[in-house]
């Protein structure tokens, strides 16, 4: 599985002009399944962004994880993660997983982070969202189970 986790000062997803899912201090997480994923990979992505320690301690350094803050999580399904760019100038999306494949280990990864512990709430599956958010750093990270 692949995500891009954003650090954030607050996030909100929205379908047709209706907020659908937010949160406050904490992370942005755009998920992507990818083709041979299993709810393993999910479980294993969500504990390792749970630990990943991306929040500033008190003297300002990333030394804190989402597991020390207590901060929430917005979570959104976003397949274009897995863009193959290597040829043309139109992406491939081939190696993503499968709708009913992608659909099902979204709502597992977000399961996941929620067994954890995390607030938790999620954008809808397969829908144009509208996503707004204040980045906090701002911090961006990449991460791919597979690497």
């Amino acid at each position: 599985m692949r995500a891009v986790v954003q650090r954030v000062q607050e996030a909100q997803v929205k379908v047709d002009g209706t907020s659908i899912g937010k949160c406050s201090s904490g992370l942005m997480i755009l998920v992507c399944a990818m083709q041979g994923d299993t709810e393993t990979d999910a479980d294993a992505l969500a504990a390792r962004i749970y630990k990943l320690r991306i929040f500033r301690d008190p003297l300002g350094k990333m030394n804190l994880a989402l597991k020390d803050t207590g901060g929430s999580a917005l979570v959104v399904s976003q397949f274009t993660l897995a863009a193959d760019t290597r040829s043309g100038n139109r992406p491939g999306f081939s190696s993503a997983a499968s709708p009913q494949d992608g659909e099902r280990l979204y709502l597992h990864f977000a399961q996941a982070l929620r067994n954890l512990g995390v607030p938790v709430e999620t954008g809808q599956f397969g829908a144009e969202m509208a996503v707004h958010l204040v980045n906090d750093g701002p911090v961006t990270i990449w991460l791919d189970t597979s690497r």
